[in-house]
Order: structure tokens, then sequence, then C-alpha cells
């Protein structure tokens, strides 16, 4: 098989709350194709609120994107689908499903999230099993939105959210049991302080699991400090990024495949590492 060119794109808002133009310029400058674009990420002022966004919102943002030759691969509506409090997790699901409804208009190739935690931030009530099924009726009810409007949601495993493993991302994607339900692998989101050092078991497990699912790939690096992950530019960690590219480039040739967590003056140098191991592999 030929082998094909890296398709690198980047998270909109790791280059800064900027005017559209600017924004887009700036995505080309550095050689990007396509954006994970998060509306209130990046213009948080642009609409009063998530669910006042109308076609027009949406098609004005394609528009500028597009004209510039920039797919929005992903529309990020990263919201707490896990909250006990049912408010905040009502809220979550309107935000996200405002996001379906308007995905075409954006022109994205899926709309995607985590799954949030059981309380604000951090805690162990996240690896319940009480926490995984509160996630999992979350996500049956935004797919079954998502099917209504020939939609694709991607659910993101998270570092400490319900669903943070490989072989959880696999339960849940089962369970729901939908050709809407598909999956974005961040390898890094897999790494914890019990499995960083064999990162190479982990992430061949994540692959094997979720395989026939991944429809996008996102690239972050880490380390450990205080006993804790965290979160690094690329190329300033300990991520090994040569079986994920391997499988890019060879297994899903073509894929969305995003910077994370990398701003500048970083880009520069994070971009030229990751694109120097595709070229090489």
């Amino acid at each position: 098989m030929t082998a094909v060119d890296l398709q690198l794109g980047i998270r909109a808002h790791d280059l800064g709350q900027l005017p559209i133009e600017e924004l887009t310029d700036k995505m080309i400058d550095y050689g990007f194709n396509h954006a994970h674009f998060a509306i209130k990420k990046s213009f948080p002022h642009s609409v009063p609120s998530v669910q006042q966004m109308t076609p027009g919102t949406a098609n004005y943002i394609h528009q500028h994107f597009a004209k510039k030759g920039i797919k929005l691969s992903i529309l990020g509506s990263y919201v707490n689908l896990s909250s006990l409090d049912l408010a905040v997790r009502k809220q979550a699901i309107a935000d996200f499903k405002s996001h379906i409804y308007l995905a075409h208009e954006f022109g994205a190739a899926m709309v995607a999230t985590e799954t949030g935690s059981v309380g604000n931030g951090y805690t162990t009530d996240n690896f319940t099993e009480e926490a995984y099924q509160i996630a999992l009726e979350s996500v049956r009810e935004i797919v079954k939105e998502a099917e209504q409007f020939g939609v694709t949601v991607a659910i993101e495993a998270g570092i400490n959210h319900p669903i943070h493993t490989a072989a959880l991302l696999r339960r849940l994607v089962d369970e729901v049991n939908s050709p809407n339900i598909k999956v974005i692998l961040d390898c890094a989101n897999l790494m914890a302080v019990d499995n960083y050092e064999r990162q190479e078991d982990v992430i061949n497990e994540a692959l094997s699991l979720l395989d026939k699912y991944i429809i996008a790939l996102h690239i972050k690096d880490f380390i450990v400090e205080d006993g804790k992950i965290k979160i690094v530019p690329v190329g300033h960690g300990w991520m090994n990024y040569e079986a994920i590219l391997r499988y890019a480039k060879y297994q899903k040739p073509h894929i969305f495949t995003s910077l994370e967590a990398t701003t500048e003056p970083h880009l520069t140098d994070s971009i030229a590492l990751i694109q120097g191991i595709y070229n090489k592999l």
C-alpha cells in the first residue's frame, strides 16, 4: 500500500481566542488542514449560549474555514455527561444536542465529548459502576438524537473520567450498540501512574479493542509529577508516538489526527517531531 500524508490538525483554541480570519490564517501558516473546533472555547462571546446557535451561526463559521481549505473535523462539545446533579447533566445533554442539530451546517465530521465527572473535578467516585451507568445513560440519549440527524457521536476516554480506559470505552460502545457511536483515541488520556511504564501494552490493547470504532486520533504528551499525570506540550514528555502514528499511516490512512494541549511557542517543534516520526515509519 502506498503511504499517504499525515492529516494533521489542531484543537483550534490551543491557538488562542482569535478573530476567525486570524485563526484560520495561523492554521494555514502552520500547515494544518483540519480543526477540532469548540465554539465556546474559540469564540466564547460569539453567541449568548450554545442553545442560541442557529444554522446561520454554524454556516458562517463553516464558510470561513472552508474558504481556507480547512475542514472542521471534530465539533467539540465537551460537556459533563456524568454529573450527579441532574440539572447539570440535563444542561450538558441539551448543549450536546444543540451541536448535533447543527453539525451538518458546521460541516463537521463528528461531534465529540469525554464523559465528565460525577462531582466537580477529580474524584475516585468516577471509578464506580454507578458513574459508568450515569455516563452510559447520557451517551445513549445523545446517540439516539444523533441517529435522527445522521450525525456521528465520537466518545473519548478522559483521564480520571468514568470512561477512562480502553476496556470501558469498548464496553460503552458495545452497550450503546449504534452505528452512530464511534471513538476518538487519545493515548495520553489512557496513561495512569500505574501503567505509563508499560504504555506500549496499553496502546496496543486500545488499538485491538477499539480498532473498528476509531475515527480520529488526538496527539498529546505527559509526564508524572507529584504522583499525578501531567499533560505537557508534544515532545516535552514521555509519550511514545510510533505505534499510534504507524496505525494512522498504514491501518487508517487519512484519519483525522489532531495536536492537543500544545501551544505557541512549542508548535513548530512539536509538528516537526510528529511529522518526522510519521515520515520514517
